[in-house]
């Protein structure tokens, strides 16, 4: 469905009406499937942690809204990105990733695949230059976010992958696409070879499904995605993989408030006389801005800022706000506020923490859908209240 536009296919893609004309993929919650005989299998599937019609479906969905041949959901997007990293690395190989990524993305890198050999070399993705100079021969991966979690800092996705293919390695380039979502920005169109996605997020978008997707052109790569999967069983069940399509044929729509929404929400804290900072790539003060613009339909739902105060006075401001929910996650159409330092990426060093520039004043804000104006009233009296 790739020639029609992003809004028709995220209703259709996917799926046709089955034999019954259920217009929406039905759950199918079988686990095993019948055979004709030991050789031969009634229909297309024989267990469910091979596959499924439900989860089919959307793997479907998921491969044509991001613009690839092959997709593949799990149960979360973490399960996804451990896929990637099991996939594509072995003892001995070098990655080259993002200095600033999602907290549990850093810890396996350096907690878990560092303990099987594989050497990280963290840096700023958005300096093409430091990207060419950290890739060695021994590099399998260059694994990056644009928008990164939680500063929002912008890479040039095709510039990166330029600097890959230019490298006698030519490692695989993997881009975490959650920030943006595929209605926003597609990477393999940019010269990704994988996109990974937390459909928790965004995709879903009700914050009441957890599952995950990778999505690849390149048919090796997705073997080795099946081989992984299959045996490490992180499988979505049908329920979820119903949930998720359920969401998706809304993503549009959402993201168009959600980007409206962090749009003005920038704004006002950027003029906020206790705010120091705003990270929101749709302001033209943001570093890398142009690339945001170039390479994104829209900036985003996130939006953060450091508060000119400490560590507790922060906590006290976004401990007031009514609206903003105090929680983890983002993507769903309510708004939700949280403290990095000592809640997402709680799990990092200090030390970890000054390296990647996140302090302890700094707000990470998920701007959902609600109105405006009571987002906005929101923010202004927990700040007022908070910070003395």
């Amino acid at each position: 469905m790739t020639d029609r536009k992003f809004e028709t296919r995220q209703v259709h893609a996917g799926y046709e009406p089955d034999e019954h004309g259920a217009v929406v993929p039905p759950i199918y919650n079988s686990v095993t499937y019948a055979y004709d005989s030991p050789t031969e299998t009634i229909g297309d599937h024989r267990y469910s942690r091979m596959s499924a019609p439900t989860r089919d479906a959307l793997d479907g969905l998921i491969a044509d809204l991001e613009g690839g041949r092959y997709g593949r959901t799990f149960a979360s997007g973490m399960a996804a990105i451990n896929t990637l990293f099991t996939a594509v690395l072995s003892a001995g190989d070098h990655v080259v990733a993002g200095e600033n990524l999602y907290a549990e993305s850093h810890t396996l890198l350096t907690r878990v695949f560092s303990e099987f050999g594989v050497d990280v070399t963290f840096t700023d993705t958005a300096d093409l230059d430091a990207v060419a100079a950290a890739i060695t021969p021994e590099t399998a991966l260059v694994y990056l976010e644009s928008p990164t979690n939680p500063l929002l800092r912008i890479s040039d996705i095709a510039g990166v992958a330029d600097a890959a293919a230019a490298a006698e390695a030519d490692p695989v380039v993997a881009i975490d696409n959650t920030f943006a979502s595929p209605y926003l920005q597609r990477p393999l169109e940019l010269g990704a070879d994988v996109v990974v996605e937390s459909l928790t997020k965004y995709v879903a978008g009700h914050s009441d499904v957890m599952a995950g997707a990778i999505v690849t052109d390149d048919p090796q790569l997705e073997e080795a995605f099946e081989f992984v999967q299959y045996n490490q069983g992180a499988t979505p069940n049908p329920f979820a993989c119903f949930l998720v399509s359920r969401g998706a044929k809304t993503l549009s729509s959402r993201m168009r408030v959600h980007c409206e929404n962090a749009r003005a929400v920038a704004e006002f804290l950027a003029d906020h006389p206790a705010v120091d900072r705003v990270y929101y790539p749709g302001l033209e003060s943001h570093p890398n801005h142009d690339v945001a613009a170039e390479q994104m339909r829209d900036f985003g739902g996130m939006v953060s800022f450091e508060l000119d105060a400490s560590l507790e006075e922060t906590s006290a401001v976004i401990s007031n706000t009514e609206i903003f929910e105090l929680a983890e996650s983002l993507g769903g159409v309510e708004s939700l506020v949280e403290q990095p330092a000592p809640m997402t990426h709680q799990d990092l060093t200090v030390e970890e923490l000054e390296a990647i520039g996140l302090s302890e004043s700094l707000v990470r804000l998920s701007v959902g859908t609600e109105h405006v104006d009571d987002l906005l009233a929101d923010l202004d009296g927990a700040i007022e209240a908070g910070v003395r």
